[in-house]
């Protein structure tokens, strides 16, 4: 069976999706998910919503999720090494090599996404995630590549397992005629009467074959030279990303979906607040038709100006909807404080007595929050975007090889970073609680003060090799320190015991003579 089939065929299942999602584009950002088929090239005319709390709850979620999962600063990422399969123990110095071997590599992928427009693709996907649910990167040697929901199609077992994907590109003709027989797309673009003469549709068939995918290409069923490719399931470059899972559909379901009831409403509101209160700042006189007042006269009369009539003859007229646009304007702050909410948008009490600790419970409120979405990125998106990203350093030669049964990377982001997150809270507010209740001199006498360095090194994603002093080195620097002033004060009562009259020669004969006698 040809992609273009499949394609058409797994169609069907996405239409519903597919509707969703543009829908849901059009209240926040509507440049975002066009419909099945449209494949207009260059600018089209979108339709602008009345309001912009969608947009600027999306873009905000997007953002945090995007620095969440690929922080700036930090590794996402740790290699660490799986003692249980060696058998033996390692010295501190080994392990103290294998952290900094392992800590250059991680900097290493760091640096190669921080060189790449990974981010950029990275933090569209998310904004489709957000709205539509459902985004497809491919990572090519060349970088990362998004599809939007309208692009591509896919079909997932009972387990939510990826078995399938068809994805469609419209593409120059120029780009692949080479890879096809002589004369073949002249040929087919004219029994098809396509109005993309220099245009063809390009359709790529990834499928799941044991423990591999295997994919290629297509231009009118025929498949394209040089386009067939595979890979281990784990370093899969094909990553089908969805928001939210639902049991037995092989797509998902956005964050604006969720709350598509209070984006409709707000929009209706906000559309009728806009009209109205351009109606009701409409200026207009009206003029008694037994007035000898002309409405030229008053229509061509200046400011100040002073003209014949009586006032009872010209009137103003006036809408008289404040009470209903007070109604409408309260239920519009209503909707955006509830959406505000919903995308994790931090908004403080305005107030003279609001605190820096109420500002914070605030913000850690809305970061937990994330803990549900971030479970899902971090194994749909972390996982295979990390395992691939390390093949192909391997194969470049930027990094050594890993043994994969001896060395794991592990996820230090996400919903990891969370559950650090709180670690970091709880241990601060466990040492706040005992240094009010005992006193503070308790901390020193009962509390282990390296390992809670080392807790809090590790609640905020710090490496603590070569950073923080280990207890032996601080015993012995103490040690030396005591040593050193001992001998000061040894060598001080020497130089005491040198100056008092017994010790003196010129006072103490015995002392003379012991020192003239030869040695």
């Amino acid at each position: 069976m040809s992609a273009r089939t499949r394609y058409d065929y797994l169609s069907s299942d996405r239409s519903q999706f597919l509707d969703e999602a543009k829908e849901a584009s059009e209240l926040t950002l509507p440049y975002l998910i066009r419909g099945h088929e449209e494949s207009t090239m260059g600018m089209r005319q979108l339709k602008t919503p009345y309001q912009s709390v969608g947009a600027k709850g999306c873009v905000t979620l997007a953002s945090k999720l995007m620095l969440a999962l690929l922080p700036v600063q930090t590794s996402f990422f740790k290699l660490q090494l799986d003692e249980s399969q060696l058998g033996q123990d390692f010295g501190p110095e080994i392990k103290s090599e294998l952290d900094l071997s392992f800590a250059k590599v991680e900097r290493t992928i760091l640096e190669s996404i921080a060189a790449s427009d990974d981010r950029v693709v990275v933090h569209q996907a998310l904004q489709h995630l957000v709205v539509g649910g459902n985004a497809l990167i491919f990572m090519s040697k060349f970088g990362l590549k998004l599809y939007p929901l309208n692009r591509f199609v896919v079909d997932r077992d009972g387990n939510g397992q990826v078995i399938e994907i068809v994805t469609k590109e419209r593409t120059s003709k120029k780009l692949i005629e080479k890879q096809l027989p002589d004369g073949f797309l002249n040929e087919k673009v004219m029994d098809n009467n396509s109005s993309y003469k220099d245009d063809v549709d390009v359709y790529t068939h990834v499928r799941r074959d044991n423990n591999r995918f295997v994919w290629h290409q297509e231009v009118y069923d025929i498949v394209v030279k040089g386009s067939q490719g595979k890979s281990p399931l784990d370093v899969n470059p094909w990553i089908p990303l969805r928001f939210n899972t639902v049991d037995g559909e092989s797509y998902g379901r956005g964050r604006v979906g969720q709350f598509i009831g209070d984006l409709k409403s707000l929009e209706g509101l906000s559309q009728s607040l806009v009209e109205g209160s351009a109606a009701a700042s409409k200026v207009v006189f009206t003029v008694s038709p037994s007035s000898t007042t002309k409405p030229s006269t008053l229509a061509q009369a200046g400011n100040g100006a002073i003209i014949q009539g009586r006032p009872d003859d010209v009137g103003v007229i006036q809408v008289g909807k404040t009470a209903d646009f007070r109604t409408a304007y309260e239920m519009i702050g209503v909707l955006e404080r509830r959406l505000n909410e919903a995308f994790l948008i931090l908004n403080v009490r305005q107030s003279e007595r609001t605190t820096a600790e109420e500002v914070r419970m605030t913000q850690m409120e809305l970061e937990q929050q994330l803990g549900g979405l971030f479970s899902l990125l971090t194994v749909d998106f972390l996982v295979p975007y990390l395992n691939r990203k390390l093949s192909q350093a391997q194969k470049s030669g930027e990094i050594p090889r890993i043994p994969k049964d001896i060395v794991k990377p592990t996820i230090v982001a996400g919903i990891n970073a969370l559950g650090r997150g709180q670690d970091r809270e709880s241990l601060g507010q466990f040492l706040t609680i005992i240094a009010q209740t005992i006193g503070p001199e308790a901390i020193g006498q009962f509390i282990n003060t390296d390992e809670v360095i080392k807790r809090l090194a590790a609640a905020q994603g710090i490496d603590v090799l070569n950073l923080v002093r280990s207890m032996q080195e601080v015993q012995e620097e103490r040690q030396m320190a005591m040593q050193q002033q001992q001998d000061l004060q040894n060598n001080q009562l020497a130089i005491d015991a040198m100056k008092t009259p017994m010790a003196d020669p010129s006072k103490n004969p015995a002392v003379a003579e012991q020192l003239q006698q030869p040695s």
